[in-house]
């Protein structure tokens, strides 16, 4: 029996020399690394920057901040996500406004979404669930629809004119949709590289956005600047440079930067992030091909308008509930293979049915949920181990429940 373990980091002498190379050069928090990484994700998103921060979570958080989203203000979230693309607006007093899916669909009812707009509505925050990007299209056309009752608090607001699109990326670094990359889509995307991402700095995370006319951003940069390092107006690498030590702090803000450490790691796996993605995509159509008899339902990951990231395989059983998705679930665990389940609806989780929020009302979002399964799926596999996935994963769906 193997053992084919979930999603463990693809680390090679690449990122540990990187990282070690950092560890000797006497400066460890955020500094040249950093800015280095920060512009070679703008470049890589095509867009003029970017900033690196702790986590996707603090990007998203932050952005939301920046942009004043605050007490009063309605966001928009799906059901179907993880926790932190909710959560954020409980730190900020915003109230989310949770839109169900479309029937068979892990992306929201952009229908629904588009009701959803009122004029209290201040943001929608999609989800590129799996590094699939959602249809923004059809997001754009909401809000461009409900511009009219859109109401903007302060200037960068009035700048964009209407809802903001927030995207959480989480998933999607990488990943194209009509020629545009992730990241230059959205008016703000919030990535992430934790260490179960397809690039990873351990823990961390990046934002990137459209150009906003009448905005400057290198101003927007600096806000971010000072959101993320308690609101002082010069860093530890701009004091060491020893021009002034001079500062002052402008605001209480937080404290969620980026060091070098974590970016050199980055870095290193920026070089073969294109091998990263090729590398998933093939296991991808492995497991496709292994699939396409068996009555179960998977994700489209590339075509000719789009290309995900690859970041992972959801497999839903169909005509199944969850107690034959939990059997099987246990069933691969006994043969060597630790599958995952993206993710419970924000509604089954006790932190929203605390706030209100019932599953009944998002029955689309639960019968997604029920039957799927995240099989392995990551660059440290070899063919023969997306072999013996297919094997037990047909041996499993052949057995009687």
């Amino acid at each position: 029996m193997r053992n084919i373990p979930f999603s463990p980091p693809d680390i090679t002498q690449a990122e540990i020399d990187s990282v070690v190379d950092v560890l000797k050069s006497g400066w460890i928090t955020t500094g040249p690394k950093t800015k280095l990484f920060e512009s070679r994700i703008a470049n890589f998103c095509n867009t003029e920057k970017a900033v690196c921060l702790s986590s996707q979570t603090a990007c998203a958080e932050m952005t939301l901040r920046i942009l004043g989203v605050g007490q009063g203000d309605e966001v928009i979230v799906p059901a179907y996500t993880y926790t932190a693309s909710a959560s954020i607006l409980y730190h900020i007093g915003a109230t989310p406004v949770i839109v169900d899916c479309a029937p068979g669909s892990f992306e929201m009812d952009y229908d629904k979404m588009e009701a959803a707009i009122t004029e209290k509505t201040k943001a929608i925050i999609p989800v590129d669930l799996a590094g699939i990007m959602c249809d923004y299209d059809r997001i754009f056309k909401a809000v461009e629809n409900k511009r009219h009752l859109f109401k903007p608090q302060n200037e960068l607001q009035e700048a964009i004119g209407r809802v903001m699109i927030i995207c959480d990326g989480a998933h999607a670094f990488g990943a194209s949709r009509k020629g545009k990359m992730c990241g230059e889509v959205a008016d703000f995307t919030n990535f992430s590289f934790h260490a179960v991402k397809n690039l990873t700095t351990g823990e961390g995370g990046a934002v990137s956005w459209k150009n906003i006319e009448g905005i400057d951003n290198d101003e927007l940069y600096k806000k971010y600047m000072l959101f993320s390092l308690h609101g002082q107006t010069k860093d530890t690498y701009a004091k060491n440079k020893g021009t002034s030590w001079e500062y002052d702090v402008v605001d209480t803000q937080y404290k969620c930067n980026m060091p070098d450490i974590l970016a050199a790691m980055g870095l290193a796996q920026m070089d073969r992030y294109k091998a990263i993605i090729d590398r998933r995509h093939e296991l991808i159509k492995m497991y496709n091909n292994a699939f396409a008899d068996l009555p179960v339902g998977v994700l489209n990951h590339c075509d000719e308008n789009h290309r995900s990231s690859g970041h992972l395989y959801m497999v839903r059983f169909l005509a199944k509930d969850s107690d034959y998705r939990n059997t099987f679930f246990k069933r691969m665990a006994q043969n060597g293979v630790i599958c995952n389940v993206h993710f419970k609806p924000l509604p089954l989780l006790t932190a929203y049915k605390s706030r209100g929020f019932d599953i009944k009302d998002f029955p689309n979002a639960f019968d997604m949920y029920k039957n799927e399964l995240t099989l392995p799926l990551n660059t440290t596999m070899t063919d023969s181990d997306a072999e013996y996935v297919i094997d037990m994963f047909r041996r499993c769906i052949a057995q009687p429940y």
